[in-house]
């Protein structure tokens, strides 16, 4: 939302210093300050309705300081650049933020539009405000990759000066509340740009601190931004109808006051309107059409106590008949954002529907301004208050998800998971309440319970029953995990988890199983390499293995092993590397190298033996479905590791030209495990046939994984099985007692 300046000298300059004195407030505006403008006076003015005479000296110093280091720079719409800081400081006032907090806001762009830094301002202003300013400031001196990436490092950034200081979104909020709200001096392109990123994550995060004021206006700045064809239609809409309906609404409103006073209970009622983001968004998400959203009242009933709200709750429900399973209770148990109220849906008069929140003052206040509303600016004792812990406990979980993240991009998209909760609650066996959000598995369950749960679990039981680790939790479940030592996350349980937090705990172990795993994978193929040579590894000197590490530009011993292990460098090459070959060897070696172009390498060593627990860097080609006893050869495969298939599948023809990249290995004598292969069925199409074959299967204690079926005309049928199997003496009694049964015509082993 700003420009260069166009006096870069002026704009630059820090040299004039604020007086040594606190500087008194003053009356005039700077100069071309329009007098119909919010000044710092006005601000000054509101700031002494809360604050000490001696805060709003600090904040007047600090805007003196601003305004001379932001000299000369202007904003896009061409006005000087000090009055945006103003306005910002004007929306946390307008919550009654601390002075620190409003210093801040006002300094908040010093350290990112002009060469002042972050010691300059501690010395002035101490160093809390220094470290707010700092934790809204951009990283603008590091190049990035792309626009994706910037944005979602400016978001780490923010999020770990968050964890010590929720002050610093608060803030960051303010900016980007004033920057929509100025937002038609931008460019389409750009204006676009930032209303989409106010909608996926400023907004949302306003929301999910409780700061409902504020999230309801960038969402409709937003809205308006990215679709202001839409925004107007809407818009022109909801004007034709608030003037038939404002009758209506009133009219519901009296009744419930009449209602609750015969009750003797005093409570202010108002009614709502849908913000007009709200209700395009229930138009898209559920198909609907103007109508039928509108026709959904909402109302708010305020009372003195929590009792008192359900005693509310049941004058409402003898006066409108309550729509089931429409009701929830809030104050019992609050959102992640502290959140507290009773809702509940019912049918009004006229057929239509009313929502109806009932709250106290306390919460009304919670409900409205969140995080900031519970801001003790005069006693700095933010820690008590359960609404800042409920805050930072989320902020320090997002922090565990960016630690463990592998990348910005992916840290981004947690964060733009974790910030759309619609939540289910559910019960630990000790009857504590997790909230997760919809959707949630037993797997999400288990990794908000402790990480070692989530990593360790290998079933659960729900309500008492046993139910599989993709299950769907629902409101009021009882869940109990089940683990093991043995258990380990699985690739495929990132398909149907649903929380950042999980997904980012499955995705850093599977990263440092292959680490590991590749480690030791590689440390084996190059033992086997250079003893093809006549060395031996553990006596290639220190300086040798250094001096290779330098050449490759790699940290450590372990990292060239996973580099190995990965099949991104051959083991070949490095043990040639550490032993150079001498001119008989190296003529040799080209001698034996073009012999094997037509034929699958043979060596004196051992063959490496395949154990079925390397995880991932060793897997099985799904083309020809190896099992223990078949005759098998590894091809090695950049950033797969090992990928092995049988010696006669069709697709080891590819590979003739890459002998190189062969790897000779066999199955280990004790190998334990079960394997899938493929198995056609052919039969007579009959009643039953199906049954018997799999029931054929389970004699021979063996699972189904899938079948699939390719009628070929009305007598005979084929059917495709992948069965999970121990070895070929395995396959081949499951083999004989299908082809044993009476309607099987012929049955055979699939590859290619």
């Amino acid at each position: 939302m700003k420009t260069q300046p166009t006096n870069p000298k002026q704009a630059g300059s820090t040299s004039a210093r604020p007086p040594a004195k606190r500087a008194e407030p003053r009356s005039e505006p700077p100069p071309g300050k329009p007098g119909d403008r919010f000044q710092i006076a006005d601000l000054c003015h509101l700031l002494e309705s809360y604050l000490e005479p001696r805060d709003v000296a600090d904040v007047y110093s600090a805007y003196l300081f601003g305004a001379e280091a932001h000299e000369g720079q202007r904003r896009v719409s061409g006005e000087p650049y000090i009055y945006h800081p103003i306005e910002v400081a004007r929306i946390l006032a307008e919550m009654h933020l601390d002075a620190k907090s409003i210093t801040a806001a006002i300094l908040h762009d010093v350290i990112e539009d002009t060469p002042t830094v972050k010691e300059k301002i501690a010395e002035q202003f101490g160093e809390d405000v220094a470290a707010l300013v700092d934790g809204v400031s951009k990283i603008t001196r590091i190049e990035f990759q792309s626009q994706e990436e910037a944005q979602a490092e400016n978001f780490r950034k923010m999020l770990l000066a968050m964890a010590s200081d929720i002050r610093v979104i608060l803030i960051k909020l303010a900016d980007r509340l004033h920057n929509m709200r100025t937002i038609a001096a931008l460019k389409p392109e750009r204006r676009r740009a930032i209303a989409r990123e106010t909608l996926d994550i400023y907004a949302p995060i306003a929301n999910r601190l409780g700061v409902r004021q504020w999230a309801a206006e960038l969402s409709n700045l937003g809205f308006a931004a990215l679709y202001p064809l839409r925004y107007r239609i809407i818009d022109e809409a909801v004007r034709k109808r608030h003037g038939n309906r404002k009758a209506i609404v009133e009219k519901i409103r009296v009744a419930i006051v009449a209602q609750l006073e015969r009750e003797g209970l005093h409570a202010e009622v108002t009614g709502r309107e849908k913000s007009l983001y709200g209700v395009y968004r229930k138009m898209q998400q559920k198909h609907l059409s103007f109508d039928q959203v509108y026709d959904i009242y909402g109302f708010r009933v305020i009372v003195d106590k929590a009792d008192t709200c359900y005693r509310a709750l049941g004058v409402i429900h003898n006066l409108y008949k309550p729509i089931p399973g429409r009701f929830k209770d809030y104050i019992a148990i609050p959102k992640a954002n502290g959140y507290q109220s009773l809702h509940t849906v019912v049918f009004g008069p006229f057929g239509v529907s009313l929502e109806v929140q009932i709250r106290t003052h306390e919460m009304d206040r919670v409900a409205e301004a969140g995080v900031a509303s519970h801001w003790l600016y005069k006693s700095g004792d933010s820690v008590a208050d359960p609404t800042q812990q409920r805050a930072l406990q989320w902020l320090k979980d997002l922090l565990d998800t960016q630690q463990k993240a592998g990348n910005p991009r992916e840290f981004l998209e947690h964060l733009k998971v974790d910030l759309f909760p619609d939540e289910v609650y559910v019960f630990t066996p000790n009857g504590e309440i997790k909230k997760l959000p919809r959707d949630a598995t037993v797997i999400d369950f288990a990794y908000d319970v402790h990480t070692d749960i989530g990593n360790r679990c290998v079933g659960a039981k729900i309500n008492h029953q046993l139910v599989p680790l993709r299950t769907t939790l629902r409101n009021g479940d009882h869940v109990e995990i089940i683990t093991a030592d043995w258990g380990r996350p699985s690739p495929s349980w990132l398909n149907y988890v649903v929380t950042s937090k999980s997904r980012a705990h499955i995705r850093n172990f599977l990263k440092n199983q292959k680490v590991d795993e590749s480690a030791k994978l590689g440390e084996r193929l190059l033992t086997t390499a250079l003893e093809d040579i006549g060395a031996d590894l553990q006596k290639i000197p220190a300086d040798s293995r250094q001096a290779l590490l330098k050449t490759l530009k790699l940290k450590n011993w372990d990292e060239l092993m996973s580099e190995i292990g990965l099949g991104n460098r051959l083991a070949s090459v490095v043990a040639r590397q550490l032993v150079p070959p001498t001119e008989a060897e190296d003529a040799s070696r080209f001698l034996r190298l073009f012999r094997l172009r037509s034929q699958k390498p043979k060596t004196k060593e051992p063959a490496l033996a395949i154990h079925g627990t390397e995880g991932v860097v060793v897997t099985y080609a799904r083309c020809c479905r190896p099992i223990p006893g078949d005759p098998i050869l590894g091809f090695l495969t950049a950033g797969r590791g090992i990928v092995v298939h049988t010696e006669d599948c069709p697709n080891v023809v590819r590979y003739r030209k890459h002998p190189e990249q062969w790897i000779d290995v066999q199955w280990e004598r004790d190998i334990k495990g079960v394997y899938p292969v493929y198995v056609r069925v052919e039969a007579r199409n009959q009643r039953g046939v199906l049954a018997s074959v799999a029931a054929a299967i389970a004699e021979q204690e063996a699972n189904i994984d899938s079948v699939s079926f390719d009628d070929r005309d009305s007598q005979y049928t084929s059917m495709d099985f992948t069965i999970e199997v121990r070895d070929r003496v395995h396959l081949a009694q499951i083999m004989r007692r299908i082809r044993a049964l009476e309607s099987v015509v012929r049955i055979n082993r699939k590859k290619g």
